[in-house]
C-alpha cells in the first residue's frame, strides 16, 4: 500500500480546517457537527469517527493551534530569537504564517463559547486545552525571564501586541516598540 501523500491534509486536519473556517464567521454555539462535516466533505459518521463529540473536535482545534504556535516559536528560537523577543514581536499583516495563526487563534477563542455539556457546571475539555496552551506559552517566558513580575509584564505586552494585530489595529511606532522591549527585557 503506498504511503499517503504529504500534500493532502489528513481527514482529521480537513475536519479541523473546516471547523476553523466556520468558527472564523460564527461562534461555537452556531457551528454544528453536520455543518463541519459538510464543509470538510466527509460524512457525519466519518467526522464522529475522528472526533466523537463537538467538544473533542473543538479541543483538538485548540491543541493543534498550540502545536502550530510552538513550531513557529521553535523555528524562531533555532534562528537565534529569544522566547521573549518572539513573544514581543510586532506583526506584518502580509505574513502568511502570521495570518494563518491569526485565523487559528480567532477560531480557538470562539471555541470557548461552546457549552461544556457538563451537568456540574465545571469547565470542559475545550477550556482545559486553552488553559494548557496558554500555560505552555507562559512557561517559556518564565524559564527565560527569572523575575516572575517581569515575565508577566512581557506576557501581557505580547498579548496586547497580538490582540492589536488580530483586530487589525496599527502596530506601534518601531522606535517606541524597541524602547518598550528594551525596558521590559533584562539587559544582557
Amino acid at each position: 500500500m503506498p504511503a499517503p501523500s504529504t500534500s493532502e491534509p489528513s481527514t482529521p486536519d480537513r475536519i479541523l480546517d473546516a471547523l476553523e473556517r466556520l468558527l472564523t464567521d460564527s461562534n461555537a454555539s452556531q457551528v454544528s457537527i453536520s455543518a463541519v462535516a459538510a464543509e470538510a466533505g466527509v460524512s457525519k459518521g466519518g467526522l464522529l469517527h475522528h472526533f466523537p463529540t463537538k467538544e473533542a473536535m473543538l479541543a483538538a482545534l485548540v491543541r493543534r493551534l498550540g502545536e502550530r504556535s510552538d513550531a513557529q516559536l521553535s523555528a524562531a528560537v533555532a534562528g537565534g530569537t529569544s522566547v521573549a523577543n518572539f513573544y514581543l514581536q510586532t506583526y506584518d499583516d502580509s505574513d502568511q504564517a502570521s495570518l494563518g495563526l491569526f485565523r487559528s487563534i480567532i477560531a480557538a477563542l470562539r471555541s470557548t463559547d461552546a457549552p461544556t455539556g457538563r451537568d456540574d457546571g465545571g469547565e470542559g475539555e475545550v477550556h482545559a486545552a486553552v488553559v494548557e496552551m496558554m500555560r505552555s506559552w507562559d512557561s517559556g517566558l518564565q524559564t527565560e525571564i527569572t523575575d516572575p513580575v517581569q515575565a508577566e509584564v512581557a506576557r501581557l505586552v505580547g498579548d496586547g501586541l497580538f490582540l492589536a494585530a488580530l483586530l487589525g489595529l496599527p502596530q506601534p511606532d518601531p522606535e517606541l516598540h524597541r524602547a518598550v522591549v528594551e525596558r521590559i527585557l533584562p539587559t544582557e
